[in-house]
């Protein structure tokens, strides 16, 4: 058993076409842009915008708290179960004027990994901590998982630590 320690994309793709429209603009906090031109030279653009990794409980809206993540993986490899605990998270703060939890959402620039399991601990009457289970029926689940919590982690100066 280990436990790991992370925390908190999307890809949007855009080509130059014959279509003189308007242009869009999109705000570019937290995300870089790569432009790249074909082997014709710039008769083609193509613009690759990748956003910070994110946790999310309720869609559109960020968790900000740091979770501990507890990881399993079974002896063959075929399977695992990865733990997330959030104490004191943020969406606690702001659920009421957003909405209920509606699941548990890591979103990266390869998409989205989603869990249901989700369940609220309460100290005193109040909600003082969050628990989400995310599992992993085969090895491509598993590899998928831990691309995003590479990314997850890198992104928020986290490390993996072996117990």
């Amino acid at each position: 058993q280990s436990l790991l320690c992370f925390l908190p994309g999307l890809a949007l793709h855009c080509s130059r076409s014959l279509f003189n429209g308007q242009s869009l603009r999109l705000p570019c906090n937290h995300r870089t842009a790569s432009i790249k031109r074909n082997s014709q030279g710039s008769s083609g653009v193509v613009v690759t915008m990748m956003a910070k990794p994110s946790i999310q409980f309720i869609q559109g809206t960020d968790e900000q708290t740091i979770p501990d993540v507890k990881l399993t993986k079974s002896r063959d490899g075929t399977n695992g179960m990865a733990i997330f605990n959030f104490e004191q998270p943020s969406v606690f703060d702001s659920s009421g004027e957003l909405g209920d939890i509606t699941g548990f959402f890591m979103i990266d620039e390869e998409g989205v990994l989603q869990s249901v399991d989700v369940s609220a601990k309460f100290v005193n009457g109040k909600p003082a901590r969050i628990e989400a289970k995310y599992v992993m029926r085969t090895p491509r689940e598993w590899d998928r998982f831990m691309r995003f919590m590479e990314r997850y982690a890198n992104a928020n100066g986290l490390q993996f630590v072996k117990k």
